[in-house]
């Protein structure tokens, strides 16, 4: 296995909240350019590779320095078809028709298109220092805890997880366990854990803490666009502050 990390960055053609959601514009550019860009940037990613089923988003691709050498096919393109076989596909065909198997794949959401500089770098030394770990994924802690959640039984509220002797419910977050919420911002995974264990997470997944939550975004309704528009024109603004 050669020592090499390449960016996955997955993208369809089909969407429902954004039609054609990965080509859709903030800041001009189409969504999946500002993670092509993002992975570009790294001197550590030796290639940046786009799965797509769509010619448009192919050609998109490439044109902001992608490569596309294959297209995903049209059952890896369906609506509930999870990350997985996904991967699997990518990574299947670079090793029979390449012969290329990289050491670590670097997953970028075009729909989590914010990230602050330096995470790539960040995630693969945390992976190269802990090679037990399967995956790294990029998590923030979470102001929605699962000990304020409820289900509805037989017409009534019932708790969704139980500490035991206490009621949950009704204290403050401050005092009840710190939770975290994977915000797909950036994964990173072994091919191991792909190949041998039939998964894109594994079972030892390190977590890679985000402070700030401006970066946090995931683009799934017109709402999240506006709400990312706004967010790239304060980063936009911040970093022109920064160089002044």
């Amino acid at each position: 296995m050669s020592a090499r990390v390449v960016t996955l960055i997955p993208a369809r053609g089909g969407s429902k909240g954004i039609p054609r959601k990965n080509i859709a514009l903030l800041g001009g550019k189409p969504l999946i350019a500002h993670s092509i860009a993002y992975s570009l940037a790294c001197p550590l990613v030796e290639r940046t590779i786009v799965s797509t089923d769509d010619p448009e988003i192919a050609e998109a691709a490439r044109s902001f320095g992608a490569e596309v050498p294959f297209m995903r096919p049209e059952e890896l393109a369906r609506d509930h078809v999870q990350d997985y076989p996904v991967f699997r596909h990518a990574l299947e065909w670079l090793r029979d028709n390449e012969r290329f198997v990289p050491e670590l794949v670097v997953q970028l959401r075009p729909t989590s298109p914010l990230r602050p500089a330096g995470l790539i770098e960040e995630g693969l030394k945390l992976m190269r220092a802990h090679p037990e770990a399967d995956c790294l994924r990029t998590v923030n802690e979470s102001v929605i805890t699962p000990y304020k959640l409820w289900n509805i039984e037989g017409g009534y509220l019932a708790p969704f997880v139980r500490l035991d002797g206490v009621e949950s419910w009704n204290m403050s977050r401050q005092l009840l366990p710190k939770v975290y919420w994977h915000n797909g911002v950036l994964d990173i995974v072994r091919p191991s854990a792909v190949f041998e264990k039939n998964s894109v997470s594994g079972d030892v997944i390190l977590p890679l803490m985000m402070r700030d939550p401006i970066y946090s975004i995931d683009i799934d309704r017109p709402i999240d666009l506006l709400v990312a528009e706004a967010a790239y024109s304060q980063l936009s603004n911040r970093d022109n502050k920064e160089k002044t």
